[in-house]
C-alpha cells in the first residue's frame, strides 16, 4: 500500500492522541536523537526523555515524554511513551 508519508501513532495510558500520517518523525533515542522519513529501514528503539518532533502539512509540532519504545515498520512509526 502507498501512503503519502508516514503514519505516525503515540500510544499512552495517560493522554490518548489519534493517529495521523507525518512528512518526518524526529525521536529521543537512547543513543540520541533520530529522525524517520518515509520508506526508513525497519527497527526497534528505547526512548529517553525528550520530545517527540512531528512534521504534518508542513507545520511541525512537537510532544515531551518522559520514557517509551518505538517500532518503525511499513511507513508505520508506533510509539508507546510515558508522558
Amino acid at each position: 500500500m502507498e501512503t503519502a508519508g508516514i503514519y505516525l501513532e503515540i500510544i499512552s495510558p495517560d493522554v490518548p492522541r489519534p493517529g495521523m500520517t507525518a512528512e518526518k518523525v524526529v525521536l529521543p533515542g537512547a543513543g540520541g536523537r533520530f529522525t524517520i522519513l518515509k520508506g526508513h529501514a525497519p527497527l526497534i528503539s528505547a526512548l529517553t526523555e525528550g520530545d517527540i518532533e512531528y512534521t504534518v502539512g508542513g507545520k511541525t509540532e512537537s510532544l515531551h515524554i518522559r520514557s517509551g519504545f518505538v517500532e518503525v515498520s511499513d511507513n508505520r512509526v508506533s510509539v508507546c511513551a510515558e508522558i
